[in-house]
């Protein structure tokens, strides 16, 4: 591309090695979650939400387990002053739940502010103001120490407003545009805020470092995060806290290695929503720990639901593909990846597994809600044989030998080919039962009678092409007697080459199914019986058989 040479790198290394964080290998507990969909999420939509949707998603924000969850800038606009104030005096806050809302460091927002916090039983203030060199330079103008000087102002006027207003309010911190800020200005900014609003072991005090832009890698932005919590003043009763945005497509990377490097805290909105290219996906990083057994302290087990709830209040679309949320992200379509799963699956079932380790799931789709028959195994014309048997076996109790799989795979890859589409599982039994199952032309058995006579004596009656006989046969067992019979009006060469049987038990009803494969030359054929009776079973299966062979033949013959 052209142009590449007016960028340059934009963000800063700290002053010295911020390497622990590599030494570490996994997540070991879940952070402290902090929902900004009310507020940053809601101030990205081209209509932002009403009143009324705002309070249906903060109740639905909090029964999915936040415990923080920012509602707003409510000296900015008078909906989310309005929202504000609705939640507190109709007493809208489970006890567990700790509202935040966002402030500048201007005395007159912050009054407004704690004037909408009046009687808030628990409440964040979050205040802040931008601290990056291209700020500084070219939006404020000023020197460091008056950048200093806004968010010292700020944090006074926070513990003065605190003091004459009822509630109950605790304090957080963001030098924003953190990544472009140079980590000893941000570092030295930070403490002068911590030294003011002197936090203790019961009211502890958030430092949020934020992502605001995304200037680079997850690495560094790890190294910048650690060098923070080695550095800030009363580290123990402070709280770092991230808010990534996802400019470069990394914001859970920087949530997941920001927390190795000593973050205690995330800030982020369901499937990403946010300006730009939005916020940290919050289902993401919290599914990406229950991947690794690691409770995220958040429920997503009703995905559907989750995805539902975001859409009706943001009016956006969760992509199909969206990891653990998506429609599509447990989907196999590819033939192999369905043999694989199939077999996966069964060999779970076989030998009892307790661990999850089925191929391409990472998780199991069920702890999100999903449906294995409806949500992973799905066919079309990429699918093979394992995918197609395993929805038939598993929605509706059908255990195609293995040989028989790949006749009906082939032949609904082909309807699916030629149909252009995905094949649901209804339709696909449809396919099987119409090409498969107790099939009466041109062969259509009425009656079948046995005898024991040392072999085998049957007589049956039939309806062939119109004319109704009655036939004699004698067999080593009852279906080679029902065979023998069949011949005297079957004159084409044939021998049965398969014969399986098992109950069907999908269905209320007591059940058997029989499979039976007729070679005539090199070519098979499968024929399949269902019935409550297994002799009728494998009778049907046998005829109707014998009728896709004479059906074959005469297509051939034109």
């Amino acid at each position: 591309m052209k142009n590449f040479e007016k960028y340059r790198k934009g963000y800063f290394m700290p002053p010295v090695e911020c390497n622990d964080w590599v030494r570490k290998d996994s997540i070991d507990k879940a952070p402290v979650w902090c929902s900004v969909d009310l507020r940053d999420g809601n101030q990205a939509l081209v209509v932002p939400m009403s009143l009324d949707q705002k309070l249906e998603f903060f109740t639905f924000l909090c029964k999915i387990g936040f415990k923080e969850i920012e509602v707003g800038f409510p000296a900015a606009s008078e909906t989310e002053y309005e929202f504000l104030r609705a939640l507190i005096e109709k007493n809208l806050i489970p006890d567990d739940v700790t509202i935040q809302v966002l402030t500048q460091s201007r005395e007159h927002i912050i009054a407004k502010t704690f004037e909408a916090l009046k009687g808030a039983k628990k409440a964040i203030v979050h205040l802040y103001n931008s601290t990056s060199v291209a700020q500084r330079e070219q939006v404020f103008k000023k020197p460091k120490d008056k950048i200093i000087e806004i968010a010292t102002t700020g944090a006074k006027l926070l513990l003065d407003y605190a003091d004459k207003t009822e509630g109950n309010f605790s304090f957080e911190y963001s030098p924003e545009s953190f990544t472009g800020t140079e980590p000893e200005f941000a570092l030295e900014i930070c403490n002068a805020v911590i030294d003011i609003w002197k936090p203790t072991a019961d009211r502890k005090v958030i430092i949020n470092l934020p992502a605001t832009v995304e200037m680079s890698s997850s690495h560094v932005y790890a190294q910048q995060i650690e060098f923070m919590s080695k550095n800030l003043h009363d580290r123990e009763n402070v709280l770092i806290s991230l808010h990534p945005h996802n400019d470069r497509g990394c914001a859970v990377a920087d949530c997941e290695l920001g927390l190795l490097a000593g973050a205690d805290r995330i800030e982020g909105t369901l499937f990403g929503n946010g300006e730009r290219t939005g916020n940290a996906d919050i289902v993401t990083v919290a599914m990406n720990m229950y991947m690794q057994g690691v409770d995220p302290g958040l429920d997503f087990s009703d995905m559907p639901a989750v995805c539902e709830a975001y859409e009706k209040a943001t009016g956006l679309h969760v992509s199909d593909r969206q990891p653990y949320g998506g429609r599509l992200v447990f989907a196999a379509f590819s033939g192999s990846h369905q043999d694989a799963i199939a077999k996966g699956m069964n060999y779970r079932k076989a030998n009892k597994k307790e661990i999850w380790d089925v191929p391409y799931l990472p998780i199991d789709p069920h702890d999100v809600g999903r449906v294995y028959e409806a949500d992973v195994i799905r066919i079309n014309s990429q699918s093979g044989k394992g995918g197609v048997a395993y929805l038939l076996e598993n929605s509706f109790g059908f255990v195609l030998p293995q040989n028989m799989r790949e006749s009906f795979g082939y032949l609904v890859k082909s309807i699916s080919d030629h149909a252009h589409k995905e094949l649901k599982p209804d339709e696909i039994l449809n396919i099987f039962e119409k090409n498969y199952v107790n099939i009466v032309e041109p062969i259509k058995l009425f009656e079948h009678h046995y005898q024991q006579k040392g072999d085998i004596h049957t007589v049956i009656t039939v309806d062939c092409d119109g004319k109704i006989q009655e036939l004699s046969g004698i067999g080593n067992g009852r279906l080679d007697a029902v065979n023998n019979a069949l011949r005297n009006i079957v004159k084409n060469d044939y021998t049965i080459a398969e014969y399986h049987e098992h109950a069907l038990t999908t269905t209320s009803k007591s059940q058997a199914v029989a499979y039976v494969c007729v070679e005539y030359g090199d070519k098979k054929v499968w024929g399949v019986g269902i019935h409550n009776d297994i002799i009728a079973a494998s009778v049907s299966a046998l005829v109707s058989a014998i009728n896709k062979m004479l059906k074959d033949l005469s297509a051939a013959k034109g």
